[in-house]
């Protein structure tokens, strides 16, 4: 058994000998990793300097507000259009052309105006008439009442017809509504065209949904708008109760963890039984209710996802998913009882190192300020690099124009050649490019503003876990605590990765973000590759898209047991990786099962705070219970406030439990390492808790002496 253990331990390195000198991290150390530090810094520099020259070349204007056919922005200061807000569609029925996925402008003179139309009126009855004053604020600028009916709609310096809109996001689309189950404009149901005929308006409205859905789609996004300017005080109001519900769970834990372990399953398991009974009564509730028994695949796609809501088969997915969840967490507590035990102890021990440093509680804080800042700048990074392009002006034409999609100049395309062999064409706005060096650059700019994103980000979390384990270490090898611990160990665990350590969290954030850059890249081109019918190359793609992810879950497991290493001894990043590796080797029975079960119980914590909220939020948000005499607003869709509820419980339960879970990580490497240097004797006692000592059956003889 001697010289197996010894093969096995050849293997996977040496393990650690005693030390009489170490006390838990070092302080005396030097810096690592110095020239990753440089690149960082050169990378940083380089960063900021694309930034100014985004932010002198770019103008977020042209993302934000509507532009008309010669690139004018509507409703902004300082131009001619400032008193005109909204973007005016000609003939909307033409956005359905398939320019539109080609040239994202839709074929038809677009104006900016005060005020959308809000009567029904044509051009044949208006020009002649008094409400000719009214209609012309719809024509180009500068238009004068000179030529012929037909001249003027064969010219585009006016709309054929005036139809009541209302604004969408400073656009007018038709305001359509439903009467007796007819569609309807106003109070009209036919329109006129520029040749006297009378159509129904259905057509223009059928013809306007079918420019991708862009209607649609406007209008369930400014519903969800509409839904959180009402909701919003709530949704707050829920996650402070997701905040209070995960301090209060983190203080429990500090005095009670292994009742709360126990608690927490229970109620994890109850939750879930909840749940499958409530869609169970909401199955047996449908039946025989008409329309119920639709299936999902034949109801297809709905922007009002509350019809899923009245179908049987809903809730029997859902009866079904939780019912495989209840199964999978109640096969894996009988499995893994035992086991559970000494994952309590760790979390007890875990539960004492974070109540003597209580301010590690609020790291999460200064890790979210930093990642705000470092999305703040790539996102107005990529704003001002995406508008940094000049105007492109476009020929515009029905289709049967030999010059349609070529550029033009909107200043001489009245006197053009183009424009008198294409009388019915038109030169406007199609989008934002150029052809020098700087736009063909412009690309490449995006990628490295994506690539040091990711850079930044790594390097922030890993300035946090570095911080965090140094002072969880600092803790577990205090012979007596709390009497050994240092005065300040989280500030000094900050202050020593930052003096010290920048370069090797640089180093292990680079190796991160190469793959996550690569993995990005290949996002891009698999949505490149869908039309292709190339069989093979699809399945190359989902090859490299699956070990790409795989390889980003391995190197973030090992740079976050490497930063342990680099807080408790100081050395470089290559070395403290391949000593936690091998150090997690030697013991991977105990890294697959106690470490595992550990991060487990916390995702049944974070499952129970997101649950309880989540139905709390349900019961308020559908009017099944009041809070205060005012019941919930009224809402469009009551999932929106809900959703974002669950989402934000979620990330805030994540932010404490990180805590704990990076000071389960730091303890239990720790503790691999005190099973290793020492034996319990007077000379070499073990570092860890009591508890820990009854469950492997250790003891310190010194105290088992006295």
């Amino acid at each position: 058994m001697g010289s197996e253990r010894q093969h096995y331990y050849g293997k996977h390195g040496t393990p650690q000998k005693y030390d009489p000198t170490f006390k838990g991290p070092i302080y005396h150390r030097g810096c690592t990793d110095i020239i990753c530090c440089v690149f960082l810094l050169l990378a940083i520099v380089g960063y900021v300097a694309v930034g100014i020259i985004a932010w002198t070349h770019g103008d977020p204007r042209k993302v934000i507000y509507p532009t008309d056919s010669r690139g004018e922005f509507c409703g902004q200061k300082g131009t001619k259009n400032a008193n005109k807000p909204y973007l005016f569609y000609f003939n909307i029925v033409k956005c359905a052309s398939p320019l539109v996925l080609l040239e994202f402008q839709c074929p038809t003179p677009q104006i900016c105006v005060e005020k959308c139309p809000d009567r029904y009126l044509t051009y044949l009855n208006a020009h002649k008439s008094q409400d000719f004053q009214y209609y012309k604020q719809f024509c180009v600028p500068g238009f004068q009442n000179t030529k012929g009916v037909a001249e003027v709609l064969r010219d585009g310096d006016c709309p054929a017809v005036l139809i009541p809109s209302k604004p969408l996001a400073q656009r007018c689309f038709p305001a359509i509504h439903a009467h007796k189950g007819v569609l309807m404009v106003g109070n009209e149901t036919t329109y006129e065209d520029g040749h006297g005929s009378r159509k129904n308006i259905t057509e223009l409205v059928e013809g306007a949904k079918k420019a991708n859905g862009v209607l649609e789609a406007r209008q369930l996004a400014m519903r969800i708008f509409e839904d959180y300017t009402v909701s919003w005080y709530w949704i707050v109001i829920g996650l402070v109760i997701a905040m209070l519900m995960s301090l209060l769970f983190i203080v429990l834990l500090r005095f009670l963890a292994g009742i709360m372990v126990w608690v927490m399953i229970i109620m994890v398991i109850l939750v879930l039984g909840y749940g499958i009974f409530h869609c169970y009564m909401e199955y047996v509730r449908l039946r025989g209710e008409a329309g119920s028994d639709i299936s999902l695949v034949d109801l297809g796609f709905q922007t009002d996802l509350r019809v899923y809501l009245h179908l049987r088969q809903t809730w029997m997915a859902f009866m079904i998913i939780l019912s495989i969840l209840e199964a999978i967490i109640i096969l894996l507590l009988i499995f893994l009882r035992k086991r559970i035990l000494i994952a309590i102890a760790l979390i007890k021990e875990a539960s004492r190192a974070v109540g003597y440093v209580m301010c590690s509680l609020l790291y999460p804080l200064v890790t979210f300020f930093l990642l705000c800042l470092c999305i703040a700048y790539w996102a107005s990074t990529a704003v001002f690099l995406s508008t940094s392009n000049e105007a492109i002006y476009k020929i515009f034409d029905g289709g049967t124009c030999q010059f349609a999609g070529k550029t033009c100049n909107p200043e001489t395309f009245a006197s053009s050649n183009e424009s008198r062999l294409c009388p019915g064409a038109h030169c406007q706005f199609a989008f934002y490019g150029g052809e020098s060096g700087y736009h063909r650059a412009l690309l490449g700019l995006q990628i490295f503003n994506a690539f040091m994103f990711f850079w930044l980000a790594n390097f922030v979390l890993a300035l946090g876990q570095v911080t965090l384990a140094g002072a969880f270490a600092s803790y577990y090898w205090a012979l007596h605590k709390p009497d050994d611990l240092p005065a300040f160990p989280l500030f000094s665990a900050f202050g020593r990765a930052l003096r010290y350590h920048t370069g090797s969290l640089a180093f292990g954030a680079l190796i991160l973000a190469i793959v996550q850059i690569i993995r990005v890249m290949l996002e891009y081109l698999d949505q490149r590759l869908k039309a292709a019918e190339n069989k093979f190359a699809k399945f190359l793609m989902t090859c490299l898209k699956c070990c790409f992810w795989c390889l980003e879950k391995f190197i973030r497991f090992l740079n976050r047991n490497a930063y342990i290493m680099i807080a408790i001894y100081g050395t470089n990043f290559c070395t403290s990786a391949r000593n936690a590796f091998f150090l997690l080797m030697r013991n991977i029975i105990r890294v697959a099962v106690l470490d595992k079960v550990t991060d487990f119980l916390f995702l049944l914590g974070k499952l129970l705070i997101v649950g309880s909220v989540g139905i709390l939020a349900f019961f308020f948000f559908t009017h099944r219970i009041r809070i205060v005499q005012d019941t919930a607003p009224p809402l469009n869709y009551y999932w929106v406030p809900i959703l974002t509820v669950i989402i934000g419980s979620y990330l805030i339960a994540h932010g404490f439990f990180s805590v704990y879970g990076m000071c389960v990580d730091t303890l239990f490497l720790c503790f691999l390492e005190d099973l290793e240097r020492n034996d319990g004797s007077a000379e070499r006692p073990y570092f860890m808790s009591p508890s820990l000592k009854r469950l492997l059956n250790k003891t310190n003889k010194k105290l088992a002496e006295s």
